[in-house]
């Protein structure tokens, strides 16, 4: 993702307010949390997906919950860069929760993210029962984890970033 969209984000996201990343499947939708510092994602949650509304109150009510002030959602690449039909999809998820949840979005690439944790798990010795109900809102985690690490580096470089 470009610097200027990272920070522009980090800007438009409430200072102070934690951020919640997502992992959109077509089955689940894996929710992780931030701390309200913005340097650690942790699994929250892995939401069974019904049909637009209920998902939609269903990230609210957690967005609410928690006092979100941004979310940090996957992004589909093909592993070219390119956008495929669930990078369509996933903008199109987005497009339409912006009424109901109107808080500042950064798409996140989570290009191998369900990859990187089922190798974790699988060294982990992980069942494959175990692994399926982890695997989500892990990937949530890890994809929320990459952007909050850039947000850091952006701290570090002396940005002006006390909001952050």
């Amino acid at each position: 993702m470009n610097r200027e969209a990272i920070e522009a984000f980090a800007a438009e996201s409430r200072g102070g307010a934690r951020l919640l990343g997502l992992d959109l499947g077509t089955k689940t939708i894996g929710l992780a949390l931030s701390d309200v510092q913005r340097r650690i994602a942790s699994p929250l949650e892995t939401i069974r997906r019904v049909k637009f509304t209920p998902d939609a109150a269903a990230l609210s009510a957690v967005a609410v919950k928690h006092a979100v002030g941004g979310l940090v959602i996957g992004l589909p690449l093909n592993m070219d860069g390119s956008e495929g039909p669930r990078v369509q999809s996933t903008r199109a998820f987005v497009r339409n929760l912006k009424p109901i949840l109107p808080l500042p979005v950064l798409f996140w690439d989570e290009r191998l993210s369900t990859a990187a944790v089922t190798r974790t798990l699988l060294e982990a010795d992980a069942s494959r029962a175990r692994r399926g109900e982890l695997v989500d809102k892990l990937a949530a985690a890890y994809i929320l984890q990459g952007c909050l690490d850039v947000l850091d580096g952006l701290r570090e470089d002396g940005d002006d970033s006390s909001e952050w």
